[in-house]
C-alpha cells in the first residue's frame, strides 16, 4: 500500500508539471496580455515598462521555471486584474464550486442508481425502454443549453427560484438540476449494464435458495458486486461535474472557481489561469486515488499492485 501511495504521488507531480506546463504554453501563444493592461493611449515605453513590470520580457522557460519555484512553496502569483495572491483567491470560491458539484452529485445518484436498478430488473420492459430514453436524452442534452431552458421555464415564467447569484439554497437548485441531468443520465446507463452482468451469477441464486429478501440479494449482493463500475463512473462524473461547472456558473451567474476561471481567460490573468488549472488538476488527480483506493473496500479481491 505504501509502496503504490508513494508511486501515485510521483506520478501525480509529473501529470500536475505537464498539465501547467501545457497550459503555460497555450496562454503566452495566444498572444502578449500586457497590451489589455496599457491602454490604447500608452506609448511604447509604457508597455516595455509594463510588460517588465509583470515579467513577460522574460524568455518563457525563466518565467516557467519561476512559476515551478513559487509554487513549491504555495505562491501562484498575484492575480493581474484582482491586485492580490491568487491561490487565496480561488480557494476562496472553491467552496461554491464543491457545494454545487455536491449537490448534482447527490441528485444524480438518488435518480440514477434506483433508475438503474429498476430498468435492469425490469430489462426490454416500458420502464427500461423509458429509463434509457431519458439517459439518452439527457447525454445529449448541452449544459448550456439545458440551462439556458430551465432559466426561461422556472426562472423567467414560472418565477419560482432565483436564476443569478448564489446566494441561498434556492439559487443552488437550477445548477445542480443543470449539471446532475447529464451525471445521472450516464450513471444509470453504467448502473444498468453493470447489474445486468451479476444477476444471472450463481451466487445470487444461492443467497435466493438460503432465503435471503429479494432486496437484500439486489442492495447486499448484486449491486455491491457490481458497484466497481458505478463508483469509478461517479469519480469521473464528479470530475466533469468540477470542469463542466465552467460553463454552468457562467450561465447562471455563479460565484464559482468556474466563473473565475472564465474571468481569467478572458483577462489574460496568466497567474489567476494558472493557479485555477493547478488547483482543480490537484484536486481530481486526488478524487481518483481516493477512488482506487475504495475498491478495496468494495471488492476485497482487488488487490493495488
Amino acid at each position: 500500500m505504501i509502496g503504490y501511495l508513494g508511486r501515485r504521488l510521483c506520478w501525480a507531480a509529473l501529470v500536475l508539471v505537464g498539465i501547467t506546463l501545457g497550459v503555460f504554453l497555450v496562454v503566452h501563444l495566444s498572444g502578449d496580455p500586457t497590451a489589455l493592461y496599457v491602454g490604447p493611449e500608452g506609448t511604447k515605453a509604457d508597455y516595455e515598462l509594463i510588460r517588465a513590470a509583470l515579467g513577460f520580457d522574460r524568455p518563457l522557460p525563466e518565467q516557467y521555471g519561476r512559476f515551478l519555484l513559487r509554487a513549491l512553496h504555495g505562491d501562484f502569483g498575484r492575480s493581474l486584474r484582482h491586485r492580490q495572491p491568487t491561490l487565496p483567491l480561488v480557494l476562496a470560491r472553491f467552496p461554491a464550486t464543491l457545494e454545487l458539484a455536491g449537490a448534482a452529485m447527490a441528485l444524480a445518484a438518488l435518480v440514477a442508481i434506483p433508475l438503474g436498478i429498476l430498468s435492469a430488473l425490469r430489462r426490454d420492459s416500458l420502464i427500461d425502454t423509458s429509463a434509457m430514453m431519458f439517459a439518452l436524452s439527457g447525454q445529449c442534452m448541452p449544459t448550456f443549453w439545458l440551462g439556458i431552458l430551465l432559466i426561461l421555464i422556472f426562472g423567467v415564467n414560472l418565477r419560482w427560484v432565483p436564476v443569478y447569484g448564489g446566494e441561498g439554497l434556492l439559487t443552488l437548485v437550477l445548477p445542480a438540476v443543470t449539471l446532475g441531468v447529464w451525471a445521472a443520465a450516464r450513471t444509470a446507463r453504467i448502473t444498468r449494464s453493470s447489474l445486468l452482468e451479476v444477476l444471472p451469477q450463481d451466487f445470487l441464486r444461492t443467497a435466493r435458495a438460503k432465503g435471503v429478501g429479494e432486496g437484500a440479494v439486489i442492495l447486499r449482493h448484486a449491486l455491491r458486486n457490481g458497484a466497481i463500475p458505478i463508483v469509478t463512473a461517479f469519480g469521473l462524473e464528479l470530475g466533469n461535474l468540477l470542469g463542466g461547472a465552467v460553463v454552468t456558473e457562467a450561465v447562471f451567474a455563479y460565484p464559482g472557481v468556474g466563473r473565475l476561471a472564465v474571468e481569467a481567460v478572458v483577462n489574460k490573468d496568466v497567474p489567476l489561469i494558472q493557479a485555477v488549472v493547478f488547483t482543480v488538476a490537484a484536486l481530481l488527480i486526488t478524487l481518483n486515488l481516493v477512488i482506487d483506493l475504495a475498491y478495496m473496500a468494495l471488492d476485497p479481491r482487488v488487490r493495488l499492485a
